[in-house]
């Protein structure tokens, strides 16, 4: 099991994408057919899986932020 520091970044991680799709309205379903449009094939449970986890790699981040329009983030 991961240490508390890790699971503390994990959550953070887990949050700022949470926060983006919820900042543009978007749904786990809408999520899947953006990501469909830029070539990124996942399914409605996958993506809501890996979000209730907040256990994903830095490209699926990346791949999300880009499929809603994200142009820049906020770490703080």
């Amino acid at each position: 099991m991961a240490d508390d520091a890790e699971q503390a970044w994990d959550a953070r991680v887990k949050g700022i994408l949470k926060a983006e799709l919820k900042r543009r309205g978007v749904t786990y379903a809408q999520l899947v057919d953006k990501l469909a449009e830029i070539g990124v094939k996942e399914t409605e449970p996958n993506v809501r899986n890996k979000l209730a986890r907040g256990k994903f790699t830095a490209v699926f981040f990346v791949q999300c932020l880009a499929a809603v329009g994200t142009k820049e983030i906020r770490l703080d």
